[in-house]
């Protein structure tokens, strides 16, 4: 319902705000898979609670039927993982690969 296309202009939105560099983004239908380069000094857990602040209010606001169907759009909850040495191309591949696999 246009909810997904919406989410991704917010959550870059938000990145651009916080000048938090965007690598890739995955919309799944109950969770999203972000890679992200943020700066220790900031932290990533200011990020990720901007990003589900944010984005929740406004797309309640803008969706109001997602206001009936769940108690809140975000759980507390979220997973985090440093990449490391890990080659940039992998992880990319990894999240690009999300869609297809669920």
């Amino acid at each position: 319902n246009g909810v997904d296309e919406r989410l991704k202009e917010l959550i870059n939105n938000i990145c651009q705000e916080l000048h938090v560099d965007l690598i890739e983004m995955k919309v799944m239908p109950d969770h999203v898979h972000l890679l992200l380069e943020v700066d220790p000094q900031f932290g990533i857990h200011k990020v990720v609670k901007r990003i589900k602040g944010i984005s929740s209010r406004i797309l309640r606001e803008e969706f109001s039927w997602l206001k009936s169907r769940l108690p809140t759009l975000w759980t507390n909850s979220y997973f985090v993982s440093t990449v490391g040495g890990a080659p940039m191309s992998i992880i990319k591949q990894y999240i690009e690969s999300q869609k297809r696999s669920e």
